[in-house]
């Protein structure tokens, strides 16, 4: 019976490294596909898909792995350089998202266009504000004495739950954008079918990674 349950465990750990592994190339090669049919600096608008996917596709999903047991980058590093890793990529993904928000905003204004008038412009809108809220919430894990209503470890559950939801926001906008007119018109076949299923398997991947961190340990606990 014991020998069963090592057999299950090794089985189950192998499979949260695959599917990391899957991830961490899904998201590289979906942000690569992208900046190479959008072409950033060809025109203005090309900066857009290029800097939303770089943002939502590989920043934010690299920042979220690096906690990952089974998969990060750093494993090896201290769980404060891991910290640190996190801020970065995620503020470099504000960063992005925010320029391309910026790019897009411009764009239709030069051609006159409506301003947020689709789910995908949105639903997008909606994760840029998620994050930069969610990274204001980051700090006060950083200096824990700046809120002292809730525990440090409750305040971890709440940043790792928002922090899903928020990134599912994300996947989700990558997957309206390829519902548009510019991306069915330049990428066609199987290679849409492709590119829609890259936010879905990161998305489960940091859903299971992220319940299993916190939401059920929570639960287990209570």
């Amino acid at each position: 019976m014991a020998q069963s349950s090592d057999v299950d465990s090794c089985l189950h750990r192998t499979l949260r490294l695959l599917s990391g592994v899957a991830a961490h190339l899904t998201a590289f090669a979906f942000t690569i596909y992208i900046s190479c049919v959008s072409q950033p600096g060809t025109t203005l608008f090309s900066w857009h898909p290029f800097l939303m996917s770089l943002a939502f596709s590989f920043f934010m999903t690299e920042a979220i792995l690096v906690f990952s047991p089974d998969s990060s980058l750093l494993r090896s590093f201290s769980r404060k350089a891991r910290v640190q890793a996190h801020w970065i990529l995620q503020l470099l993904s504000c960063v992005c998202a925010i320029l391309g928000l910026g790019t897009i905003y411009y764009n239709k204004i030069l051609h006159e266009k409506p301003h947020f008038s689709t789910w995908h412009g949105l639903i997008g809108l909606l994760t840029i504000l998620w994050a930069l809220i969610q990274n204001v919430g980051g700090i006060t894990l950083l200096y824990p004495k700046l809120v002292q209503r809730w525990t440090l470890s409750t305040r971890k559950l709440y940043h790792a739950t928002s922090g899903l939801l928020g990134y599912l926001l994300g996947c989700s906008s990558l997957f309206l954008g390829m519902c548009s007119l510019w991306f069915s018109a330049n990428v066609t076949g199987g290679l849409w079918y492709i590119c829609a299923l890259c936010p879905l398997l990161t998305g489960l991947v940091v859903m299971n990674q992220i319940s299993n961190a916190y939401l059920y340990r929570k639960r287990s606990q209570s």
